[in-house]
């Protein structure tokens, strides 16, 4: 079993649920350059072919035969600083490269221009893969970057390109005046839950809608009936709550049956630990049903402005994302 580094723990910067893409490859002609930035670590299927050769879940070039090697450019779904990545050749045995480097460039929030010459900065040296085998690579560059380029050498197949990070909040997407004021890429973090048993709290404030149960908070089932399950969350920005929206996309058989939503605010989180902490109801208890978007306007009682928020869930079960949407305070 592969002892996993600290930096998998940090946001997936490159995702395809955080809006990760790969737009450019030197060749995809096997397998699809699409599949670097899915979710997991890609699967097999023995007897599964196409016109062009063995299915492969990852990205696959085909046989080299000149001096060149091949390269795919991967837009950050969260541009930001990255710590770590993990090049994984999972699946790929006789056709796995056996070295690959990564180079990064910050657009600032523009377009990358394919066409014309890009100064790239080197973040991982030419490193030797191994086949069927994840690669976890620290890196030490502190810049931010907005797109990375995987380079293989000479050619073969990658099943999937992890990069992990903290998101920089100056490239959220947006700037309406309604903003999410817990979404990650606006600062918001998970700081507490009571259970996260099989999955974990940070997915709630993901981008984008939920792959699978995987990618949302789920707790243990709770056999006593007075249970509450909760979640405490910081604002990026201290804000007035206009709509809050809750997900259980993918939770059909262990949705919550109720939730609420308390806020408060605290100038330290260390306050967040004192019992005598006063929450004040933001959302009362309200049913919620089977994998579907619940949106809340009219039911929204307190409106703050709040610097932390507290999401009850009874007696136990699956959320996918959370997003409270408002003004943020001067």
């Amino acid at each position: 079993m592969v002892n996993k580094p600290g930096f998998v723990k940090l946001e997936e910067l490159s995702s395809e649920a955080n809006g990760g893409k790969a737009i450019a490859c030197s060749d995809d002609f096997f397998a699809s350059m699409d599949n670097l930035c899915k979710p997991g670590r890609g699967i097999f299927i023995d007897d599964k072919y196409t016109d062009k050769g063995k299915w492969m879940d990852g990205w696959e070039s085909r046989r080299k035969r000149g001096p060149d090697n091949d390269w795919c450019i991967v837009e950050l779904g969260l541009p930001g600083v990255i710590a770590g990545v993990d090049i994984d050749t999972n699946y790929f045995l006789g056709n796995h490269p056996p070295h690959a480097s990564l180079d990064g460039i910050n657009t600032n929030g523009e377009e990358i221009d394919l066409s014309g010459e890009l100064e790239w900065t080197e973040l991982l040296a030419k490193s030797s893969l191994e086949p069927g085998s994840q690669h976890f690579f620290e890196i030490t560059n502190n810049s931010t970057w907005s797109h990375v380029r995987l380079s293989i050498y000479p050619d073969g197949g990658v099943a999937r390109l992890k990069v992990y990070g903290d998101a920089d909040a100056s490239f959220r997407r947006g700037d309406d005046e309604l903003t999410d004021l817990i979404a990650h890429e606006n600062e918001g973090t998970a700081v507490s839950c009571n259970d996260m048993f099989f999955s974990h709290m940070q997915n709630l404030l993901k981008p984008g809608r939920g792959f699978d149960m995987s990618d949302g908070w789920e707790t243990k089932r709770n056999r006593n009936p007075d249970n509450v399950d909760w979640v405490i969350i910081k604002a990026g920005k201290k804000g007035s709550i206009k709509k809050i929206i809750v997900d259980t996309k993918h939770f059909k058989g262990n949705f919550p049956d109720e939730c609420s939503i308390e806020g408060c605010t605290v100038t330290d989180d260390k306050e967040l630990e004192n019992s005598a902490l006063e929450w004040i109801e933001v959302l009362p208890k309200t049913k919620l049903s089977a994998d579907s978007e619940h949106e809340f306007e009219g039911e929204i009682i307190n409106s703050g402005p709040f610097t932390h928020f507290k999401l009850n869930i009874y007696p136990d079960g699956g959320v996918s994302r959370l997003r409270i949407f408002g003004i943020k305070s001067a």
